[in-house]
Parts: structure tokens; sequence; C-alpha cells
């Protein structure tokens, strides 16, 4: 069974370099098996976060992309050291959606973007989910050519390796997590949500 593997974009700008690399890590997720999909906030147009508001249908399709995938990898642009409003709208939607899920980091950024990964990671953990134990960070103008294709080998390495990992572990932790659902397991961190 393969890893369906959601990629979400938390830039609006156009082009994104944050997006060219998630595209690029999606599109090798693929060879190694993953069954991918794309989430670009931009298109999205999500509403601003408001736990009392009845969900739209730009709220109901998000959460149908999210409820369907089983490891999401994010994407963020660095602002002032943290991701995007976007993101961040798009992670306030969320909670148990996110349980017993893989998530991989992405930052397009001139500082390595360090805060702004564990920015994310530190709301994916609140919400019950799994972290690879790295990201990547995408320096625009020194990673990518005028077309957005990849020209530094080392981040390509990164971005292969970021691509593997998400789909092997995330094969891994989604895989127990249903079994220890299934088998109402007591001792486990799934019993919670079983």
């Amino acid at each position: 069974m393969s890893l369906k593997l959601l990629g979400v974009s938390g830039s609006l700008r156009n082009p994104s370099t944050g997006l060219h690399a998630l595209n690029y890590v999606l599109e090798i997720a693929r060879e190694f098996g993953a069954e991918t999909r794309l989430l670009d906030l931009r298109q999205a147009d999500l509403p601003m976060y408001n736990p009392d508001a009845e969900p739209d249908a730009r709220v109901t399709r998000v959460r149908a992309d999210v409820t369907w995938a089983e490891a999401l990898l994010l994407a963020s642009p660095d602002y002032h050291g943290a991701m995007s409003g976007a993101m961040k709208n798009f992670l306030d939607y969320h909670w148990l959606e996110f349980s017993g899920k893989l998530f991989g980091y992405l930052c397009a950024s001139h500082e390595k973007g360090l805060t702004v990964m564990e920015g994310m990671r530190i709301a994916v953990r609140q919400c019950y989910g799994w972290s690879l134990p790295f990201g990547v960070s995408i320096h625009g103008e020194q990673d990518l050519d005028a077309d957005g294709r990849i020209e530094n080998p080392a981040l390509n390495s990164r971005l292969r390796m970021t691509a593997r990992d998400m789909v092997t572990y995330g094969s891994l932790i989604h895989s127990q997590f249903r079994e220890d659902i299934t088998k109402k397991r007591p001792d486990t961190f799934a019993a919670r949500h079983a």
C-alpha cells in the first residue's frame, strides 16, 4: 500500500521558492511509491481561523486533503523568523487530524529557517503529530536557477533524502498507528484515539 503524502505550500508569492522545492520532493516521493497531492494555500484561500465559524466549502476541501493524508510535508517562507501567516492559519484548523502522521519541513530562507521549522514542529507536536528530525532550508537565489530548478547538488541530495524518509518512515508510523488503533492496545499512544 502506497503512502498518501500531502505537500502544503504556505507561500502566497508567485513564483515561490518553497513551492518549487515542495513540488520537486513530491515528484521524488512518487518515485519511492507514494501517492501525492499538493495543497497550495495561495489557491485554497482559507478564511482566518475562527473556532466559532461554520466551515465553508474552502475549509471542507482542505480538511478532506488533510484527512486523506498519511504524512504531510510543510513548506513555508521565513517571515521574521517565523512561518507565514497562511501556514499558521492552516495549522490552526487542525488538531487530531495530525495524530499518528509524520511531518517534514521545508523553509525558503536566507537565514537557514531554523526557527521557522521549529515553530511548525512545535505546532505539529501539540497536535500529536510526528516529525522528521531534520528539515531543509532553501535559499532561492543560491539554490535554484531562473526557472526554479535545483542547481545546488547538496540541496538536491537533502531533498531526495527528505522524500525517501517521508515515504519510508511515514509508512511505518502510520501503519503502526493504524494497527494499534485497530487492535485497541491500551498501553499505546494510539489508544487515546481509538
